[in-house]
């Protein structure tokens, strides 16, 4: 089951990139064809999180309408509380290394598309320039690297202990 919470949103965004594709294609302006993709994307990523987090409320209410107060079970139900927050905290840490390793990537994008073009024109004026105009394209790339950095010491850090 938890293979499907994967396949089918990727499979959904990787659907919703090739119908922007075609859309380009057929006269759309790219502007208008890449805010469609962010939203979708974004949509896409709402429903997963809302059909994830969908079971876990669902158990909760379930223990909180069927608990009886005993002392044996009052440590059972803290041990479940405290493996829930672990499972919460270790689903938070996946969201926010997916979050820098998106974002930055974005980011590099957009240092590199500004970039790139005009290291390029300032090279074929002056061949001299290539040094100095390389230096800038790779600091645009360098923040997408730093964000796939930031986000392995993310999932490397603590995450591991909180495996439930």
């Amino acid at each position: 089951m938890s293979v499907l919470f994967f396949i089918i949103p990727s499979a959904l965004i990787i659907l919703s990139a090739w119908i922007a594709v075609k859309a380009v294609k057929k006269g759309v302006s790219r502007k208008k064809a890449v805010v469609c993709q962010i939203c979708s994307a974004l949509v896409i990523m709402g429903l997963s999180l809302f059909f994830a987090a969908k079971p876990v409320l669902a158990a909760e209410t379930n223990q909180n309408s069927t608990e009886i107060t005993t002392s044996a079970q009052s440590t059972q139900n803290s041990s479940q509380e405290a493996s829930s927050s672990k499972a919460m905290a270790f689903g938070l840490g996946l969201v926010a290394a997916a979050l820098v390793t998106g974002l930055s990537g974005i980011g590099g994008g957009i240092a590199v598309a500004a970039s790139a073009p005009a290291a390029i024109a300032a090279t074929s004026e002056n061949p001299k320039a290539f040094g100095k105009s390389l230096i800038l394209v790779v600091l645009g790339e360098g923040i997408a690297l730093y964000g796939l950095l930031i986000s392995i010491l993310i999932l490397f850090s603590k995450l591991d202990q909180l495996v439930v």
